[in-house]
């Protein structure tokens, strides 16, 4: 080790062992804006971070006093019901006031800068913000401004991490792996609208991180320029994608974020691009199937499909969601709250280097 700064030297002598660098060398991020910013043993610290929570929030009392005193503010700028939902349930769990701001209800319709509203969010002395904008980079303009940690909960076209953190964690327990497992070898198949989708990119930074073989599937036009270079295979023909696949992730149509025709229409895009009982065969026979929701049944998965009782985790990744976000929560709050190991330590802001 001989040349590495001190921190260097800890995470590598930490991984060489098989365990996780001390204290908040094992995640020195404040924020969490992306996959992107994130290093393979980062992903797979969160992910064994939300198994205790996976099992807390089996049992009937599902309640943690780790955030009592803290306040998360979720500030949704576009409209969600299952993440504003799921991060609300994770931060009362854990023991937070949580506070909704809608943008329908916010001085944003009134004409207030992105920039006055961060500020005016940083003077409620906030202890974490989450963050959901229609606006690709918008999470990370607020994380510079703001003192307290931010969690993307989904920006533009640019990245929703806690969903990709979450189906990472359903597959693994899906498959039977145990903690600390990573995805090596695993063939996964994304189909349906990658150009548009913020879940797809955050999903192909992680699954390729931790392993997995993953294939990405679209029409011509919905297909990215260049997606070769994040380690994917595309194609164009979903009976071909879905060779060996074990687990199939089916993507929504965002037409509210389509300018012009991308599609002939949704009977066809159902017949070349849609998951079906006889398509899924085409599968590994016992494939596994994924949708982050809202899902469009009859256009890009048949209920068939999505309802399958011994297939489908599209449930079970709503569990992992909740999970996956205490987490998070509770790991960018430890420096505030004075965890042995955090306070101590330099961290990570958005937009600074590494």
């Amino acid at each position: 080790m001989t040349g590495l700064p001190q921190s260097s030297a800890t995470i590598a002598a930490g991984l060489a062992s098989g365990r996780y660098p001390a204290g908040g060398l094992a995640f020195p991020h404040r924020d969490l804006t992306g996959i992107g910013q994130l290093a393979r043993h980062e992903i797979l610290f969160l992910l064994d971070e939300a198994e205790q929570w996976v099992a807390l929030n089996r049992q009937p009392q599902k309640g943690a006093d780790l955030l009592s005193g803290l306040t998360i503010i979720n500030a949704f700028f576009e409209n969600s019901t299952r993440t504003l939902l799921s991060f609300e349930i994770a931060g009362k769990r854990l023991g937070a006031d949580v506070v909704n701001m809608h943008a329908a209800t916010s001085s944003v319709k009134k004409g207030e800068t992105l920039i006055d509203t961060a500020m005016t969010l940083n003077a409620m002395r906030a202890d974490a913000i989450v963050i959901r904008h229609a606006s690709s980079g918008a999470v990370r303009l607020i994380a510079e401004k703001v003192d307290c940690p931010v969690l993307n909960a989904g920006d533009g076209q640019h990245e929703h991490p806690t969903q990709a953190l979450l189906d990472a964690l359903t597959i693994r327990h899906a498959l039977g792996l145990p903690p600390q497992s990573d995805l090596n070898g695993v063939r996964v198949t994304i189909c349906g609208d990658l150009l548009h989708s913020r879940v797809a990119r955050s999903n192909m930074l992680a699954l390729t991180a931790l392993g997995a073989d993953v294939n990405v599937c679209a029409p011509p036009a919905l297909m990215p320029a260049g997606i070769e270079a994040m380690g994917v295979t595309p194609f164009t023909d979903f009976n071909a994608a879905l060779k060996g696949a074990q687990v199939v992730m089916m993507l929504r149509l965002q037409q509210e974020r389509m300018e012009g025709q991308f599609i002939p229409s949704p009977r066809e895009y159902r017949h070349l691009y849609g998951l079906t009982l006889d398509r899924l065969a085409r599968a590994e026979p016992d494939a596994l199937i994924m949708h982050p929701g809202p899902m469009n049944r009859g256009i890009e998965i048949d209920s068939q499909v999505a309802d399958h009782a011994s297939r489908s985790l599209i449930t079970r990744q709503v569990e992992s969601g909740v999970a996956i976000r205490m987490a998070c929560l509770d790991v960018l709050t430890r420096r505030a709250r004075g965890v042995p190991g955090w306070a101590d330590l330099p961290e990570i802001k958005a937009g600074s280097a590494p």
